[in-house]
């Protein structure tokens, strides 16, 4: 019970203050794509370089955790390939759209604040470091996507785009920046500290807010069966994965075994459906699989902090 008032409560009652904020019209349409600029370009880059400024080398590479989060991200996308291709006939654009969808989760804008509020500071890196992770399936589907519509002669083209426009992205610079700094072992100045401290602490309570916005605009179409059960392995099979890897394969402490098994069970992130649309594909069934994912994810969530004794 003590999860549900404490941690589970606050976050989703944020996000719904959104929703019936953008619902009630005391927000206007535009103020969902204000906010999440703010926190892309700005609170979210602050948070993530000074927590990695500030955590020790080995914390942020550390490996076990990367394997088991990013291992079940992994095979919850092959899972999804191989249902697309046998159960769905998809072709390989729609087939990468799908997997990424599958194994990509709401880990900035849902779990970061989750994690914080659970954890308080301690929370953050974590989910930093599994955001920054699946920052790998971004890139390769990504790359598969370009290279499925581009033409032979300029594929290495946009290849080379597709690079460009990912190392250009405030969300990857930021974390490696921070890193680089703390691997130079040089202390923050005071003033920049509080600055950035200042900036990051309004990611949290921003991101939620902008989610629950922008679920307004959101509706269940296309295909609902596969929307279903891209929702299905993602908020369930993706963290029991996590928890198998944890259990029998990885050696983790407590508190990053219990944050792989969370960070694995958020619902499916906006990126996804973002390149669904810079690409054209499967857009219809990716925004409902979001919508459905992050409604569903109330309980799921819930039963799992529950279950885990978090909080």
């Amino acid at each position: 019970m003590n999860v549900l008032i404490n941690i589970v409560i606050p976050v989703f009652g944020i996000i719904l203050t959104g929703y019936l904020a953008a619902r009630l019209n005391v927000l206007g349409k535009d103020s969902a794509a204000a906010l999440n600029h703010f926190v892309f370009y700005f609170a979210l880059p602050a948070a993530l370089f000074i927590v990695m400024a500030r955590a020790p080398i080995h914390e942020i590479f550390n490996w076990p955790f990367i394997g088991a989060f990013l291992g079940s991200s992994v095979l919850t996308l092959l899972i999804a390939l191989g249902a697309g291709r046998l159960w769905f006939g998809q072709q390989l654009p729609k087939l990468t759209v799908a997997g990424l969808t599958a194994a990509f989760g709401n880990v900035f804008m849902l779990g970061l604040p989750l994690l914080l509020t659970a954890y308080g500071k301690d929370g953050a890196l974590p989910a930093i470091v599994a955001a920054l992770s699946l920052t790998t399936l971004i890139c390769g589907s990504t790359a598969i996507l370009e290279i499925a519509r581009a033409k032979a002669s300029s594929t290495l083209r946009a290849a080379s785009q597709s690079a460009s426009a990912i190392l250009r992205n405030p969300v990857v610079i930021s974390p490696l920046l921070g890193i680089l700094y703390a691997a130079s072992a040089l202390p923050l100045p005071k003033a920049a500290s509080n600055y950035l401290d200042l900036m990051a602490a309004a990611v949290a309570p921003t991101a939620l807010f902008s989610l629950g916005l922008s679920l307004i605009d959101r509706q269940v179409r296309g295909s609902t069966a596969e929307a279903i059960w891209l929702t299905t392995l993602k908020v369930l099979v993706n963290p029991i994965l996590a928890f198998a890897l944890v259990t029998y394969v990885f050696n983790l402490e407590p508190q990053w075994s219990k944050a792989a098994i969370i960070l694995s069970a958020m619902p499916i992130g906006a990126n996804p459906y973002i390149i669904a649309r810079q690409y054209n594909v499967h857009v219809e069934t990716v925004s409902s699989a979001v919508v459905i994912s992050t409604g569903i994810s109330v309980v799921t969530i819930s039963i799992l902090l529950i279950w885990l004794g978090v909080g």
